[in-house]
């Protein structure tokens, strides 16, 4: 772990709105460490974050270390301070987090992924940026190191130990599958049909799936984020999607917020108990279903083991919006360190 030499000064903070505190001005906290924390409430990888920066802020805030989240959304939907506050409480954040909704702080301090973690010295100065998930021991020393140099005395606490095997340090995972978007702008649709923008398209099953890209069937309006059902009453369309993963999660939504329900099957069968994703539910009929009403992510699949699998997602309801996919991958078990 090298820190930056001090060259760029972190620019100050100023966005749409702020949640859980009034405006923060890093001016106001010169001598203190700064921790600014880029994400997105439907991103995974920001997800499974959130516990390693509570804990730090649990551990290192009566030393002078200060956090700051700074939401950039993906998604149109997520630019409400309401959807937003949601996500805040759901995921018990209880450090100030500033609405980003141009992307100005997103720019200003040139993030380029969803997460993207900052650290702030007592000067005010960038000295660490970490993208993505993973090496928290590895920023968790900076936090110390930062500390140290304005001025903090005592015991530092030991550091947190990783929370999964796929965290630790020098774990090897299997390549799952991309993330894979919907909308025409950037979508990863396999069908021979392709996109019509603003359009909606009768998709046909092709028989034969491409790895890294998904298939529709049914009428499906062409959106620039999503896919959204368009059929008529009585008519159902679906998703096919070959996957390589353990888990897959889905950002979906509902046009008009009422409840859309989702089946969904795994290799021509319903999920098993233990593949239930924590928002599917098992449903009369021998088939398993989730309910989707307010954009965000969804826990659709989380298997056991990492493997290669077909997901169908079937729906009637022509107020279901799609607009990712995301997967996690699995340490490969026989390369997992053993000292």
């Amino acid at each position: 772990m090298e820190l930056q030499p001090k060259h760029i000064h972190a620019p100050q903070l100023y966005g749409n709105f702020w949640l859980n505190s009034e405006p923060v001005s890093l001016r106001d906290h010169l001598g203190e460490v700064i921790l600014v924390d880029f994400w997105d409430y439907t991103c995974i990888n920001c997800i499974r974050t959130f516990p390693y920066i509570q804990e730090w802020q649990h551990k290192y805030k009566e030393f002078g270390l200060r956090i700051v989240g700074v939401h950039t959304p993906e998604f149109d939907f997520a630019r409400s301070s309401e959807r937003v506050q949601k996500a805040i409480d759901h995921f018990h954040i209880t450090y100030p987090v500033m609405l980003d909704n141009d992307a100005l702080m997103w720019n200003a301090f040139a993030v380029r992924s969803w997460p993207t973690r900052c650290l702030i010295d007592r000067d005010g100065y960038i000295r660490f940026t970490q993208h993505g998930e993973g090496d928290y021991m590895e920023f968790e020393r900076a936090i110390q190191q930062l500390l140290i140099e304005a001025g903090c005395h005592g015991e530092l606490p030991d550091l947190m130990p990783p929370l999964s095997d796929e965290d630790h340090g020098g774990a090897v995972c299997y390549r799952p599958t991309s993330e894979l978007s919907f909308g025409y702008l950037r979508g990863a649709l396999g069908n021979p049909e392709g996109y019509n923008p603003e359009s909606t398209i009768e998709y046909t099953d092709p028989g034969i799936y491409l790895p890294e890209r998904f298939y529709a069937t049914g009428k499906w309006m062409n959106e620039r984020q999503c896919l959204r059902f368009d059929g008529n009453i009585g008519e159902d369309g679906a998703i096919l999607l070959p996957y390589q993963a353990r888990e897959v999660n889905a950002v979906m939504g509902s046009q008009d917020g009422s409840l859309c329900e989702v089946t969904i099957q795994q290799n021509s069968q319903p999920l098993s108990k233990d593949a239930r994703g924590e928002d599917m539910i098992h449903v009369p009929g021998g088939v398993t279903s989730l309910f989707v009403d307010r954009p965000r992510m969804y826990r659709l699949v989380h298997n056991k083991e990492f493997g290669s699998h077909l997901l169908k997602l079937t729906t009637s309801n022509p107020n279901l919006e799609i607009y990712t996919f995301s997967f996690t991958t699995s340490v490969i078990p026989e390369l997992i360190p053993t000292n």
